[in-house]
């Protein structure tokens, strides 16, 4: 019976020895003690998922800068400025002559019967040959139109000028997405390390339990209960990847490339906290492309109109040329003598061609009120583009604001939650917690850091629309 008590005394000491142990109050990185040794060809049952394989770092930088090469709406939109490009010119604005040449050659084969008073016979020729050639160089040059050609001018370099806007307009909103899409990747890789802390505790939780039943100062269903907890952050874990793996295909298909392609994100998550409405409003004003485009289109519309007028005015044109006209007939008679006759003409000419506009059927009336209508269209354009632009700005300001201050919030609550985390796991060893109180810490911890990633997320999203709204992406990626 000593015996007995004395080993009951032993083993008791013996357990409160272990827990006492100096240990750091670090939570992110506990220190565990030795895990039994498993039976040979069995997989422990706490064993961590693999998480993020290695994977070459790309800057957010680099990113802006492979989407801007290869982004297929970028490709696309680049394509159509160079077609506008291309038709600024003043010969398709009709301000230039157009020459052409002309060639016509003929051949035929005659049976010709020819009858004459004169004659008591008919001449005839059978299968007679002929040929002709007909060459010249015509120009025409239209001199006045009612000053439509260069109404036509002005109007081919408004659509070029709304091309490029509507070119950097799609740049700007492509940058946004990539940027985005980068920081997506951030905010999800951040939750991968995050949930990795949270099973190092889980771990650290099953080793320190397990010592414990080892001594016999507690029950074996607190192990088990450890080790649910372990997996149902392991299956966390494993969602988690999915999500990580999905944000990077959505990034990858925005830069043009590879959905396979892996990386790792070499950049954090840093808002900015200093945007001013008064700036952002006034930019949106000075820089939008959206709202600069919807100005151009009304110069077009405007175009459109006079141009419809000018077709009102009488037009004048001058018309010059040079032609060769040759004539060989193979089926002449001299007498009753068949021969071949020759004729060539040739030499230079030139004109005045006008042409005045009487009566239509009413169309260029009905063309210039259809007109004035699209000019009064482009005005109410703009005016919406406007009232949208504004609209969205004061909505991302408003959730800018908001998540500044929840920022502001969850950057010290992630601060406590820590602590409150290392104060638990070191009472825990103490044998001072319960584990469904540690169990509860290492959720607010966990829970913590991922409002603090999503709201740094969305902090920034909103950041980046307002400076997409006042066309600063590309620029502030330009310096």
């Amino acid at each position: 019976m000593q015996f007995s008590t004395r080993f009951s005394f032993l083993s008791h000491l013996a357990a409160l020895a272990l827990l006492v142990l100096p240990l750091p109050l670090l939570a992110q990185q506990p220190t565990t003690p030795a895990r039994p040794p498993l039976q040979p060809g069995a997989k422990p049952q706490t064993e961590k998922p693999e998480t993020v394989a290695p994977a070459p770092a790309l800057t957010l930088a680099e990113a802006i800068r492979i989407g801007l090469e290869n982004n297929y709406n970028i490709r696309l939109s680049r394509t159509d400025v160079q077609i506008a490009e291309n038709n600024v010119t003043r010969g398709n604005a009709g301000q230039l002559p157009v020459v052409n040449g002309n060639l016509t050659r003929n051949f035929t084969r005659n049976n010709v019967r020819q009858e004459s008073s004169s004659r008591p016979e008919p001449s005839t020729a059978s299968n007679a040959p002929s040929n002709q050639l007909n060459a010249n160089v015509a120009a025409t040059w239209t001199v006045f139109d009612g000053f439509g050609m260069f109404i036509a001018y002005d109007r081919l370099k408004a659509l070029n000028q709304s091309q490029q806007q509507l070119t950097r307009a799609t740049m700007e909103e492509t940058v946004a997405d990539i940027t985005s899409a980068y920081f997506a990747v951030v905010r999800e890789s951040g939750k991968i390390k995050s949930i990795e802390e949270a099973l190092k505790i889980g771990q650290a939780r099953i080793d320190l339990t397990q010592a414990r039943v080892d001594v016999g100062v507690s029950a074996k269903v607190e192990v088990l209960t450890a080790r649910v907890d372990y997996n149902a952050d392991r299956s966390v874990l494993i969602q988690q990847q999915e999500a990580l793996a999905t944000a990077k295909i959505t990034l990858n298909n925005l830069l043009g490339r590879s959905a396979r392609l892996n990386f790792q994100p070499a950049d954090s998550i840093v808002v900015t906290r200093d945007l001013s409405r008064d700036a952002v409003a006034q930019a949106i004003q000075q820089n939008n492309p959206r709202l600069q485009q919807a100005r151009t289109n009304i110069d077009v519309a405007t175009y459109d109109r006079k141009l419809v007028r000018a077709s009102r005015f009488p037009q004048l044109g001058l018309t010059s040329g040079y032609g060769l006209n040759r004539n060989v007939n193979g089926a002449a008679f001299f007498g009753n003598q068949l021969v071949t006759n020759t004729s060539r003409n040739y030499g230079f000419n030139y004109g005045l061609v006008a042409s005045v506009p009487i009566f239509d059927g009413f169309n260029r009336r009905r063309l210039e009120q259809n007109a004035r209508i699209g000019e009064e269209q482009s005005q109410l354009l703009l005016s919406q583009t406007q009232l949208q632009l504004e609209s969205e700005a004061e909505q991302a300001y408003a959730q800018y604001l908001n998540r500044l201050q929840l920022l502001e919030l969850e950057e010290a609550n992630i601060l406590l939650a820590r602590e409150n985390v290392a104060i638990a796991l070191e009472r825990y060893r103490l044998g001072l917690l319960t584990p469904l109180a540690l169990r509860e810490a290492q959720r607010t911890q966990l829970d913590a850091e991922v409002r603090l990633l999503d709201i740094r997320f969305q902090a920034k999203q909103a950041e980046i629309v307002l400076r997409r709204l006042s066309s600063g992406l590309v620029q502030q990626q330009g310096q």
